[in-house]
């Protein structure tokens, strides 16, 4: 599988509000199929974009490696893995491996 396919792997979703302080509320996200991959914040938003973020540094991080993240089920074939990088701000390093694992791009 390439990076691309990858990157457009589902992955389970877990999500619970912590009560840090009384009345203080956190949302803790975690992809428990992938070691490590969590984030935590008060607004459920920002704690997915940390956490996706986190998951595509964590699968590039293990490509260049040379090892194979967990593969739990099949790539969704809708899924953009560039689109959602250069949202997240990645697009630098990842843009240039998933150019790379894509072919050239084609200009007019």
């Amino acid at each position: 599988m390439d990076l691309r396919e990858l990157l457009s792997i589902p992955y389970l979703l877990e999500a619970e509000a912590v009560e840090t302080e009384p009345g203080k509320w956190r949302v803790r996200l975690a992809y428990p199929e992938l070691p490590g991959c969590t984030a935590e914040a008060a607004v459920v938003e920002d704690a997915l974009r940390e956490l996706e973020r986190r998951r595509i540094e964590l699968i590039v991080g293990l490509v260049e490696q040379g090892k194979q993240p967990p593969i739990p089920r099949q790539p969704l074939t809708a899924s953009d893995p560039l689109w959602t990088a250069q949202d997240l701000g990645l697009s630098d390093r990842v843009a240039a491996l998933l150019g790379g694992a894509a072919g050239p791009a084609t200009r007019n």
